[in-house]
Parts: structure tokens; sequence; C-alpha cells
């Protein structure tokens, strides 16, 4: 079983591919990581040599990237300090509406959540 950076690849992908279950790591980053530690990037994930894949590693090391827990951890600091300095963008996050201008009277569903239904429609009788 192939584990890098706490992530265990899938094994009948490619190696291109399975490097982007790592969170942090896209296409681009994959080919070019796998370039840096000369690994053929159309090798599967199962036919990998233990010394391909510490190549792989050493090389995730070297780059200094951060991947995985340090990113994701990385990523909510920075939100949490829009948010303590009280900026704008602190404030959307706070509220759950989109950050980066987009229109929120229709569309924005992702954000928001389902559609809440205000009010009835009709007069209650009594």
């Amino acid at each position: 079983m192939a584990r890098i950076a706490g992530i265990d690849l899938p094994k009948e992908k490619r190696i291109e591919v399975a490097l982007t279950y790592i969170f942090g790591i896209g296409p681009n980053l994959s080919k070019r990581i796998l370039a840096k530690a000369s690994v053929n990037p159309d090798v599967r994930v199962k036919n990998l040599k233990d010394d391909e894949l510490a190549r792989i590693q050493n090389t995730i090391n070297l780059e200094n990237l951060k991947v995985e827990g340090d990113l994701r951890r990385e990523i909510s600091m920075n939100i949490k300090r829009l948010i303590d300095i009280g900026s704008y963008r602190g404030s959307r996050h706070r509220k759950g509406l989109p950050v980066r201008g987009q229109r929120t009277k229709t569309n924005s569903r992702t954000r928001k959540g389902p559609k809440k239904t205000v009010g009835s429609g009709r007069k209650k009788e009594e």
C-alpha cells in the first residue's frame, strides 16, 4: 500500500492521477513532482518500487510543499484572521455567504444551503 503524506493512494490508478488525491496537489503540481523525482507518470501505484515512492516523498518534502494537515491548518487560520480583524470578507465567512462578490438574490445555494420558505402564504383563520 502506497502511503504519502498520510494518504493511502488508490492502487489501480496511474501515479500522476493518484497524487492528486493528496490535498494541495493538483494535476500540474503532480506532473512537476514526478518530473523532479524522475518517475514515469504512466506507471500504476501498485507497480511502483519502494525507491520511486521514497523519491516522490523526498521531492514533496524538499520543495517544502504544504499538503494535507499543514495546508488545511493554514487556510483555516487565514479565515480565522479575517474574522478576528472584522473585515468584510471575514463577516461573509461568519455568515456563511459567498465571499467573493457573487450575487445572492438568486443562486449561491451552495453557501446558503437549501431554500427556507418564509411564511405560509395565507392568513390563519381563528
